[in-house]
């Protein structure tokens, strides 16, 4: 069987399989449902220094190739996760987790990476400056490089775990901000976040999401985060997550060719609360046909 087992930021995961943050909570869910330690690891729910509930309903319109959200970060606060969430998600998972972090100021992201770096279990800081839904924050820090860079020089001044941003597709050039977070210090970048869009109910003439617009995810667009992965991994040399549409062991391989060392999958999850075990599970057979003998060895495959 061929090797699965990746490097991200120095730690070792047993395959590049990670659910993204928002669609698999903090872990316990699911692990009612299957064994989630075969995961690489995971992104645990976006979390705020204060507890939010979030935007008003309705959150979620569908589409005919994925969805649009907008949750806007319901979390119970960085104190809650810790104290709460933190050992329930232990005792169903043994390896490091990927802590998802957002802010509504650069205080507010240095604060709550500074209380989640001192966690065992946490082994990455993703830090959300991309997330479209919320207002005030999220998204505006990562529309232009200066704001991204500051962000991530303040959470790298508090932390001394691998720090990763969480960038936005809604920009025109990904990689001058991909690009200013390696230089302020980031240790990877994470990409994409959803992108912006809008669904109208045509019997009231009203937008369907209470919020009139969110993040829209799935398949759709898939081909736009492979390009964007592709265009920053060979921009950056820090290691890239590759996120957007996956849904299968072909797309997690796709990801990896365009630069990916690891791969994250989100709105699937949502449909198929085993669609992660299930790709590990199709990896073998796949790298087989296509003659992949060690996953590592294909990162940023083509050139």
């Amino acid at each position: 069987m061929g090797k699965l087992n990746v490097t991200l930021c120095g730690i070792e995961l047993d395959n590049p399989v990670i659910p993204a943050s928002g669609t698999f909570g903090y872990g316990y869910e699911f692990a009612e449902l299957y064994d989630i330690n075969c995961l690489g690891t995971f992104s645990f729910k976006g979390t705020t220094k204060d507890p939010r509930y979030g935007n008003p309903l309705p959150r979620i319109a569908e589409c005919s190739a994925g969805m649009i959200n907008a949750v806007g970060l319901q979390n119970p606060g960085v104190e809650k996760v810790i104290s709460e969430e933190l050992p329930k998600l232990k005792q169903c998972f043994a390896k490091p987790v990927m802590a998802n972090v957002s802010g509504f100021s650069v205080e507010d992201y240095a604060y709550t990476c500074e209380k989640l770096d001192r966690e065992e279990q946490v082994g990455w800081l993703e830090v959300n400056v991309s997330c479209p839904n919320v207002h005030g924050g999220g998204m505006s820090f990562g529309t232009s490089p200066e704001a991204a860079a500051e962000v991530t020089r303040a959470v790298k001044a508090v932390t001394k775990k691998p720090v990763l941003i969480k960038l936005s597709p809604n920009v025109t050039d990904i990689v001058s901000i991909a690009k200013a977070c390696e230089e302020a210090g980031a240790d990877g970048i994470s990409l994409i976040n959803t992108l912006l869009g809008m669904r109208i109910d045509l019997r009231t003439r009203k937008p369907i999401i209470a919020n009139t617009m969110g993040g829209f995810s799935g398949p759709a667009i898939f081909p736009v985060a492979v390009r964007m992965v592709y265009q920053v991994a060979h921009a950056v040399k820090i290691p890239v997550v590759g996120m957007g549409g996956v849904s299968t062991a072909e797309d997690v391989i796709e990801m990896m060719l365009a630069g990916a060392t690891a791969v994250e999958v989100g709105a699937a999850n949502l449909v198929n609360p085993y669609v992660c075990r299930d790709i590990i599970r199709d990896l073998p057979e796949v790298m087989a046909k296509y003659r992949i003998d060690n996953l590592s060895e294909i990162i940023g495959g083509v050139k």
